[in-house]
């Protein structure tokens, strides 16, 4: 798959737009997929035909075709891992599946087929979602740079040619085409992707800059620092890929069991027909008892008492908003004893909104006399910040002026002529420059101090107030962490890229103790690796591509799914569609009811199972009993995980 994943696209004449492609492989491009559908549809026809008496040419080719679309590629998976000496349950599956029809359970067998062959086509379709969503990823850093010479020569190049000591050039809304850092210019960039903060980071000369992330309204001439090939967002594909890696280990267990069971079941079945024999039993009634134990024996009813538990908690949680990609997912779920939570566009809905309006005393003005000042001279700019500002005039109903002469200056705010007084809005620091103990200044401080960005506006060159804006809390977010820390072995770690002050001051008010900030993709990583080390199951709970290496890398990952980027719910295990944060505790006390009924119904199969395989060996079990018995057990197991499909199930 690396190589696949790994593949850039020719370079173009011009730069990337901002927003890169999407990459899905459609469902039905995969070969599994359609011949897993092709069996469904003919069983799904057959079935009824033979229940309402059908004769047996009406139904019999249609359960033959299915056979055939649905055991056709694990029959031949299973024949070469035979020739490499390796016996697994695909091949078993399909001996199984035959000798049930060759003894007349025609149905039986193929109801295994159809199970076995649309396990296979989800399997493929998760690993091909996957691969789509890094190749995306890649699409994220502009396929070609403007390399400046020696003599200020401007040169369009593939991003691939840079090397360590190159300057480029980025010009207003494209993306930087390399890790570097900022050798002139000033601007904001939107480094979302990498690190999660809600708000663009002005940039200026010396500040570090990453591959991907846009810029804003000014130009920047960049130094390269590192090779293409090991920038941030590089990195984060590799470690989505390396974490998917490590998770394959958790199969050697299952195939162990395979080879083990199939090995056991082949030996079983040849000695029941073999025995009898040597003892001058009839062909044919070895063979029927042979067939009989090969029915009562098989895992159909140890197949579903796994599932049903499993995908009714799955329909169930679907219903409520939250999409669990598979049955192992909603069993792993049930397992977890840690919480590491991101912040922006998880714990908060992540867009910034205005706090606090702080006029200053001397000013005269009223709180509402401000914020029209500021959202006027902010209406022509496209910053959030600015958009903020606009979005709060607006829902306290003030009448916005029209601004003349506007202007905007990267990394210091803007100014335009409201009203015939000049009014600016920008940075307190930059805007008061050295007039320290201002009181204006001491407002912001205690604004900053507070987790939030604070913005001074001026009114014909005199400072009048004080705006602060943060990024909003969600109504449920105290809630959450209160039942994930019931769930879980105390409260969830904060893990964020935003910074400390802010991440410290929402921890607060959610009940988080335990917060990491200011954290680059790799460090979320490391904090999951050093927590699953001290034997935690790891729960991750994030939306952005910044978030993508630790979700993979968790023993179980939810994306939001609203805001969350591509490669976020792509890697991670369940997405909440709806953005309802309150879900998610649901989730994990669901998943661990279903975890419950599996265990019952394992216990109800295996006692059907052996009770009928122990009957059969050492007495004589007729196959319509055999068969009653077997079909019982998987009527009940059924019916017992179903009870997860209830609205009750998820209330409680």
């Amino acid at each position: 798959m690396s190589s696949t994943l790994t593949t850039r696209p020719a370079p173009t004449a011009g730069i990337r737009d901002a927003s890169a492609p999407r990459r899905r492989t459609r469902v039905f491009a995969l070969p599994e997929a359609r011949w897993a559908a092709a069996a469904l549809v003919l069983f799904l026809v057959a079935l009824p035909l033979q229940l309402t008496g059908a004769p047996d040419w009406a139904w019999g080719p249609l359960y033959a075709l299915a056979y055939a679309a649905g055991g056709w590629e694990p029959g031949w998976s299973g024949l070469r891992a035979l020739r490499e000496r390796t016996l697994d349950v695909d091949l078993l599956m399909i001996a199984a599946a035959l000798g049930a029809a060759a003894i007349g359970q025609v149905m039986d067998g193929a109801l295994l087929i159809v199970i076995f062959a649309t396990s296979g086509a989800l399997e493929a379709l998760a690993t091909a979602r996957t691969a789509d969503s890094v190749r995306g990823l890649l699409d994220l850093a502009p396929a070609t740079a403007t390399r400046l010479g020696d003599d200020g020569a401007e040169r369009a190049v593939a991003t691939e040619e840079l090397a360590v000591g190159d300057v480029i050039l980025v010009r207003p809304g494209e993306r930087v085409g390399a890790d570097g850092r900022v050798l002139d210019g000033a601007s904001e960039v939107d480094q979302a992707t990498i690190t999660g903060e809600p708000l663009p980071v002005a940039k200026r000369v010396g500040d570090e800059v990453f591959a991907g992330t846009l810029n804003g309204t000014g130009a920047l001439r960049v130094k390269v620092e590192r090779d293409p090939a090991d920038s941030v967002i590089a990195r984060i594909v590799a470690m989505v890929e390396e974490a998917s890696r490590t998770k394959a280990p958790t199969q050697l267990f299952i195939e162990k069991v395979e080879q083990r069971y199939s090995i056991g079941m082949i030996i079983a079945t040849l000695a029941v027909f073999g025995a009898p024999l040597l003892f001058g039993a009839d062909v044919t009634g070895a063979l029927l008892r042979a067939m009989t134990f090969m029915i009562v024996a098989s895992p159909c009813a140890v197949v579903l008492a796994t599932m049903p538990p499993l995908l009714s908690a799955i329909a169930n949680a679907g219903r409520h908003g939250v999409l669990v990609k598979s049955a192992v997912v909603m069993e792993r779920l049930g397992q977890v004893d840690a919480v590491a939570i991101d912040k922006t566009g998880t714990l908060t809905e992540g867009t910034p909104q205005v706090t606090d309006v702080r006029p200053l005393a001397e000013s005269g003005l009223t709180e509402e006399e401000l914020l029209a000042l500021a959202a006027a001279a902010e209406h022509p700019s496209e910053h959030p910040l600015a958009r903020a500002v606009v979005d709060a005039a607006r829902a306290r109903g003030l009448r916005l002026a029209v601004a003349e002469d506007f202007d905007s200056a990267p990394g210091l705010g803007v100014r335009a002529t409201v009203d015939g007084g000049v009014v600016a809005v920008g940075s307190p620091a930059r805007m008061l420059g050295c007039r320290e103990g201002h009181p204006a200044s001491e407002v912001a401080a205690r604004l900053e101090a507070g987790g939030r960005t604070a913005v001074l506006v001026e009114l014909d060159g005199t400072p009048v107030g004080v705006l602060g804006i943060a990024d909003r809390l969600r109504e449920e977010a105290a809630e959450t962490v209160a039942a994930l820390s019931s769930l879980s072995d105390g409260a969830p770690v904060l893990v964020t890229g935003d910074n400390e002050r802010a991440a410290a001051r929402l921890a607060g008010e959610v009940g988080i103790t335990d917060v990491r900030a200011g954290l680059l993709p790799q460090d979320k990583v490391r904090t999951v690796q050093e927590m699953s080390a001290a034997r935690r199951r790891v729960l991750v709970i994030g939306d952005g591509v910044n978030d993508a290496p630790a979700l993979a890398a968790a023993h179980s990952g939810i994306a939001m799914g609203r805001a969350g980027s591509d490669l976020a719910l792509e890697t991670a295990d369940a997405v909440v569609v709806r953005d309802e944060l309150r879900t998610i505790p649901t989730l994990v006390a669901l998943s661990r009811r279903a975890r419950a009924l599996v265990v019952q119904n394992l216990v109800i199969a295996s006692v059907f199972i052996s009770g009928l395989v122990v009957w059969d060996l050492l007495g004589h079990l007729p196959l319509p009993l055999g068969v009653a018995g077997h079909e019982g057990s998987t009527v009940i197991v059924g019916l017992n995980g179903l009870r997860l499909l209830r609205d009750r199930a998820w209330r409680g």
